[in-house]
C-alpha cells in the first residue's frame, strides 16, 4: 500500500474529497444525478513557517478540516431542502448578504457542536471522576477512570445516532470514502468492482484520531495533577489543541507507514470504525468516485506505484543468458568484419594489455640502462 496523501468525509448523500489545496464535493442529487463541486482551499500552513511545525500543524489542520467540513455539509444539505426554503432562496435578491448570513449560520452552529462536545466528552467525565474523589483518593487512578468513562460515552454516542435513517446513510457514505482511498493506495483501477473489493476502515480516519485523543487525554491527565478543582477543569479544556495535535502526529505518522507496531497501536482505532463506517450500495461508490476523480489522477498515480515497484538489474544480478547474448554479439561482429574483407580488425582486449606490458618493461631497461 502507498501513500497517496488524499482523505475526505461523507456528508449528506455524498462525499467530499480533498487532496493538497483541492477539494470536491459530490452529491447524489435527488433526481438521481450526480453534481460534482471543486474549489481550491488555503491554508495557515501555506503561509506561516510556525504553523508548519509539529503539533502545531496538528491544530491548524484540526481547525481547518471542521470549517470545511460544516461548508462541505452545507453544501449537501441544500439539494435536500423543502420546496418553499428553495422557491424563497431564488426570490432572494441580494446574494452577498445571504452568504453572509450563512457563514454567519455556520460559525454558530460550529460554536455550539464545539460546546456541545467540550461539555458532553470533558467536563462531564471530570465531574463524575470528581464525585469518586472520597472512596478514589488516587488522581492517577480518578484520571484513568474518566479517561474510560470518556471512551464509554463516546462509544454510546456514536452507536445511538448510528440508528437514525440519515445518519445510516451517512456512515455508508463513509465506508464508499475508504474503499476508494484503499483501492488506490493498493494499486487497482478505480472501478465499481475494484472499489468493493476493499475494506471499509483506514488508518487516517477522522474516527481513529478522536480515539487517539482520548487516549492521549487519559496520558495527560493521569499525571498532570492540580490541586484546585477549578483550575483542573480549564486545563481539561485548554489543552484540547495540543493533545488534538499529538494525535495528529500519530495519525499521519501511520498513515505513511506499515509495521507491526503501527499496525497494533492502529487497531482500536480501526475497530472504532465499525461503528462509523458501513458497506455501501454501488451508486454510493459511483459517488465517491466522482469526487476522488475530481481532485486526484489516480491513473497517474498507480502508474508511478508500477514504475517503482519494477526494480533494476544490477550486474550482479544478470543471468546467464545475458552473458551469452554477449558473446554472440562479438561472434556476429567478427563474421562480418570476415565478410567485409578483412579490412576490420576485431582487437581482443588482453592481447592488448599484454603488449602495453611488453612496451612498458622495454621502456624501464631503457631508463636503467642509461642510469647505469
Amino acid at each position: 500500500m502507498k501513500y497517496s496523501g488524499i482523505g475526505g468525509q461523507a456528508v449528506l448523500e455524498g462525499i467530499m474529497m480533498k487532496n493538497q489545496k483541492e477539494y470536491s464535493v459530490a452529491v447524489r442529487k435527488p433526481d438521481g444525478e450526480i453534481e460534482v463541486k471543486k474549489e481550491t482551499c488555503r491554508s495557515l500552513r501555506d503561509q506561516s513557517k510556525a504553523a508548519n511545525l509539529p503539533v502545531i500543524r496538528g491544530v491548524v489542520t484540526f481547525i481547518e478540516s471542521l470549517k470545511t467540513g460544516m461548508k462541505t455539509l452545507n453544501y449537501s444539505t441544500s439539494f435536500y431542502e423543502d420546496e418553499e426554503e428553495q422557491k424563497k432562496g431564488e426570490q432572494k435578491n441580494n446574494g452577498k448578504k445571504e452568504d453572509v448570513k450563512d457563514s454567519l449560520i455556520m460559525g454558530l452552529i460550529l460554536m455550539l457542536a464545539i460546546i456541545l462536545a467540550i461539555g458532553i466528552f470533558v467536563v462531564g467525565p471530570f465531574l463524575l471522576s470528581e464525585a469518586l474523589k472520597k472512596p478514589i483518593p488516587s488522581p492517577q487512578l480518578r484520571g484513568l477512570i474518566e479517561g474510560v468513562l470518556r471512551v464509554i460515552l463516546f462509544v454510546v454516542y456514536v452507536k445511538l445516532i448510528s440508528l437514525m435513517k440519515d445518519i445510516k446513510r451517512v456512515f455508508m457514505y463513509h465506508g464508499a470514502e475508504h474503499k476508494c482511498i484503499n483501492c488506490v493506495e493498493n494499486g487497482e483501477d478505480l472501478t465499481v468492482a475494484n472499489v468493493r473489493k476493499q475494506t471499509t476502515v483506514h488508518k487516517r480516519c477522522g474516527t481513529s484520531f478522536l480515539l487517539i485523543v482520548m487516549f492521549v487525554s487519559i496520558l495527560f491527565f493521569m499525571f498532570i495533577v492540580v490541586g484546585n478543582v477549578w483550575l483542573r477543569m480549564l486545563l481539561r479544556i485548554l489543552l484540547i489543541p495540543v493533545i488534538a495535535g499529538l494525535a495528529y502526529e500519530f495519525i499521519r505518522f501511520a498513515g505513511s507507514h506499515d509495521n507491526a507496531v503501527i499496525n497494533v497501536l492502529s487497531k482500536p482505532g480501526l475497530m472504532l470504525q465499525g461503528l462509523t463506517t458501513a458497506e455501501p450500495t454501488d451508486d454510493m461508490i459511483e459517488v465517491a468516485i466522482a469526487s476522488v476523480e475530481a481532485v486526484f489522477d489516480w491513473k497517474e498515480f498507480i502508474a508511478h506505484m508500477d514504475d517503482a515497484q519494477e526494480a533494476p538489474v544490477t550486474d550482479k544480478e544478470a543471468p546467464a543468458e545475458v552473458q551469452d547474448k554477449e558473446e554472440e554479439k562479438k561472434e556476429e561482429s567478427a563474421v562480418e568484419a570476415e565478410e567485409n574483407g578483412g579490412d576490420i580488425e576485431i582487437l581482443d582486449i588482453d592481447e592488448i594489455e599484454e603488449e602495453e606490458k611488453e612496451i612498458l618493461e622495454k621502456i624501464d631497461e631503457y631508463f636503467e640502462d642509461g642510469e647505469q
